[in-house]
């Protein structure tokens, strides 16, 4: 049988919580709020399956470009090549 190559695959140990985060997640990581231009890093939360980058993106940093519905625009840099991701706020921390 020919192997899956789902969006999750290779996830294993990237998409894996703590055993004391695990369970649903706080209210309040979903209704944080992003000014345009504020620097954000993308952390998974594998909890929450709506508005989930890919995994490749995890621990990418980038800026706030816009929002599109209750998701954000999110623009990262990736080699040479600029990309805009569309992520959750649940997916998202605010970088000091």
């Amino acid at each position: 049988m020919k192997r899956s190559k789902g969006t999750r695959s290779k996830s294993r140990y990237i998409m894996r919580k703590k055993p004391r985060t695990r369970g649903v997640t706080s209210s309040t990581r979903a209704l944080q709020q992003f000014e345009m231009g504020a620097s954000v890093s993308i952390s998974i939360d594998s909890a929450v399956h709506k508005g989930m980058p890919h995994h490749r993106f995890q621990g990418y940093t980038g800026k706030v470009e816009g929002m599109q519905g209750n998701a954000y625009l999110v623009g990262i840099t990736v080699g040479n090549k600029r990309k805009t991701l569309l992520v959750l706020p649940e997916h998202l921390g605010r970088v000091q």
